[in-house]
């Protein structure tokens, strides 16, 4: 309070001691108006330079704090505004020690850019001021007006000389009197075509050379490889483990003394269980394909009943209450496998299987089903091919080696804690669901610093369990702490040790293709050295690098895509690439799951049948199938200003060097062809 009224005093004061003093001016404003399109669209551009030492804050501040940068029109005529002026970069957030209080603020540069819309291109004016306060770490300047005003009409040239009058704006590029007259901060180009900027540029990527592949194998490999990781899981599940002894005696009953015929049954058994899980990837496959699953995988409906059916489900592993699927299921199928001889009858055993062991596995390939719902079209049929080969492999395994079923681990208490251990694990993933679906359309109830202190106590408890200091009603006591288990419990603790600095905005690289993007944190102290897409808009980051002289990287991302928040970490934020992505060009990112509606919904024909576009998701999902020729995310494309290609398309990738070449490469070709 005692600073708050010292910064009062200091602000009253200010005035005098400024007629004593040499008059500070450290912010200057250019203030420009972009070229007028066709249609009456148009910017007004707030560049404020701010100098060495001094900070002008933001617009979004908290209240009996410094005042905010506002903008303030005054004059409209034939003039409207379109939405609120953004700013170009995402403020810095300290701790202001003359308000005692966290601020928003910009340091060095920063342009706000305010949309509007001309309705008679030869008559028209809007003036009006920016309301602005810079301080330094000695001093706060009272709050400062800059005025600006533009105006075009159509008058005889005799009397022009008044129209012609000069904004008082002595800091700023002159504002615009007459179209003719703009005075831009970059030498004239062509103006921006809206239609141009839309037309498709396959041909033109693919004579740069073809989409690297690499990527996309490395993509299915490592969808495999999930669906072998799930599948294992599975196996140590009380649905599936004890079942194993039982079936694989079975084999050797129903064979008698020809071992051959056994071994024979056997690997028929795990052909089948191969074949029906198989055949539903590929049914998945067939009846959604990659769009529809990437659409149904953002869906807020679908993530939220996901979401309940986790958490439903993790009660049920921590012992809550019992879930199968209908006895009757698995006891006809039984039956009618037994009396069924040959192939049938070993596949009719084998749907047994998967309709008794479906309380577990059900879980888990939801969870993998949706967690590559975005990735390539063939994602349903790799992961359950993957999932399935895992399951099958010890069912075959022990039938071909039987006396390996002496050395395997008996059913008893450690199946009970696997149970818990995974509903602990599935209780922390229902939370990624939630997070799509408040992403998609924009709630802002599970930010980062919510979900990761959420994770912090899950696996904290998960911890606890290990160690034997929380039981369930299922548990058998704990007599001592295995070495396994001691290890899981070590890993446990560590990684809610390396969870804690996310709180403060530390990447913690390992969850990022689970939590929210950084942006949604509010507290963030790593936030500055990030790097964050200056435009959420392709129409209006085209503008602003038209009169920056920059190309454009067109990010096309999803709230709830893995590998977009993979690369955002992991490969944006290193040297090379943030210096090429923040100062080199104009990085634009486009969520094709944003649920937000447009103000104004309209209808395109694509192959033939008329599409919707309802939602900016809608918006920027036609446009990277329309333009670029894809649908995966994430999915980089770099354009000039006018819409043309100056690369081929990039994917995903680990490996940031790769990435900053195809950048280097972009920005090599924008040049020549400047030239």
């Amino acid at each position: 309070m005692t600073k708050k009224i010292y910064s009062a005093l200091l602000l009253l004061a200010f005035p005098f001691f400024a007629a004593f003093a040499q008059i500070l001016e450290p912010v200057k404003w250019e203030i420009t108006l972009s070229e007028i399109e066709s249609n009456g669209d148009a910017t007004i551009n707030f560049k404020a330079i701010i100098e060495k030492d001094w900070h002008m804050y933001g617009t979004d501040l908290p209240d009996n704090g410094p005042k905010p940068t506002t903008f303030h029109f005054e004059t409209q005529k034939n003039v409207d505004l379109v939405g609120k002026a953004k700013s170009t970069k995402q403020p810095e957030k300290k701790h202001d020690p003359t308000f005692d209080m966290d601020i928003n603020w910009f340091e060095k540069e920063v342009t706000f850019i305010q949309r509007i819309k001309v309705s008679n291109l030869n008559d028209y004016n809007i003036s009006g001021y920016v309301d602005y306060m810079v301080c330094n770490d000695k001093t706060c300047l009272p709050p400062t007006k800059e005025d600006f005003h533009f105006a075009k009409k159509e008058v005889k040239e005799e009397a022009s000389t008044k129209a012609d009058t000069p904004s008082k704006n002595t800091n700023s590029v002159p504002a615009i009197k007459e179209l003719t007259q703009l005075t831009p901060i970059l030498p004239q180009k062509e103006e921006v075509n809206t239609d141009r900027t839309w037309e498709p540029v396959i041909k033109e990527m693919n004579a740069f050379g073809k989409t690297e592949t690499e990527t996309e194998n490395k993509t299915l490999w490592s969808i495999f490889w999930e669906g072998l990781i799930f599948g294992f899981l599975a196996i140590l599940t009380p649905c599936v483990w004890p079942s194993i002894p039982l079936t694989v005696s079975s084999f050797l009953d129903r064979n008698g003394e020809d071992p051959r015929k056994a071994k024979k049954t056997a690997v028929f058994y795990g052909i089948s269980i191969i074949v029906i899980y198989e055949t539903l990837g590929l049914l998945i496959t067939a009846l959604f394909g990659a769009t529809a699953l990437n659409e149904f995988s953002t869906s807020a409906i679908f993530n939220l009943v996901l979401f309940v059916i986790l958490v439903a489900l993790s009660i049920s592993f921590l012992g809550g209450f019992e879930l199968s699927l209908p006895a009757k299921w698995s006891t006809a199928t039984n039956q009618k496998g037994e009396k069924t001889a040959g192939i049938v009858g070993v596949l009719l055993l084998a749907l047994t299987l998967v309709i008794t062991s479906f309380s577990c596995t059900g879980l888990l390939i939801g969870m993998l089903l949706v967690h590559i719902s975005s990735s390539e079209f063939m994602a349903p049929a790799i992961g359950m091919l993957g999932f399935s080969i895992a399951l099958a492999l010890p069912f075959t395994l022990f039938a071909l080696f039987p006396s390996w079923l002496k050395s395997a681990p008996k059913s008893g208490g450690w199946l009970n804690s696997v149970k818990v251990v995974l509903g602990f694990l599935e209780l922390a993933f229902a939370l990624k669901f939630f997070s799509v679906a408040d992403l998609a359309y924009g709630w802002g109830i599970l930010d980062r610093e919510v979900f990761l202190v959420l994770w912090i106590t899950i696996f904290g408890f998960l911890g606890l369990y290990l160690l034997g200091k929380i039981r369930f009603e299922a548990d058998s006591k704990l007599e001592y702490i295995s070495i396994p288990r001691m290890f899981m419990a070590l890993v446990t603790f560590s990684f809610v040790a390396y969870l804690i600095p996310g709180l403060w905005g530390a990447p913690c690289k390992a969850v990022s293709a689970f939590a929210p993007p950084t942006f949604t944190q509010d507290f963030n102290l790593h936030g500055s050295k990030e790097v964050h897409a200056q435009f959420d808009d392709y129409e209006l980051g085209l503008s602003y690098a038209k009169q920056q002289g920059k190309p454009v990287v067109v990010d096309f991302s999803g709230y709830g895509c893995v590998n977009c928040r993979k690369m955002e970490v992991a490969v944006w934020n290193t040297p090379r690439v943030s210096k090429l992505l923040t100062e080199d060009y104009v990085l634009i990112t486009l969520y094709v799951d944003n649920k937000k509606e447009l103000a104004n919904p309209y209808t395109v024909t694509e192959n033939g049948k008329e599409v919707n576009i309802k939602t900016f998701g809608d918006k920027w999902s036609y446009l990277e199938r329309h333009k670029f020729g894809a649908n995966g995310q994430p999915l980089y494309a770099l354009i000039d200003a006018e819409g043309n290609a100056l690369n081929k398309a990039f994917s995903s990738t680990e490996d940031a060097d790769e990435f900053a070449d195809f950048l280097e490469t972009g920005l090599k070709n924008y040049k020549e062809k400047r030239k």
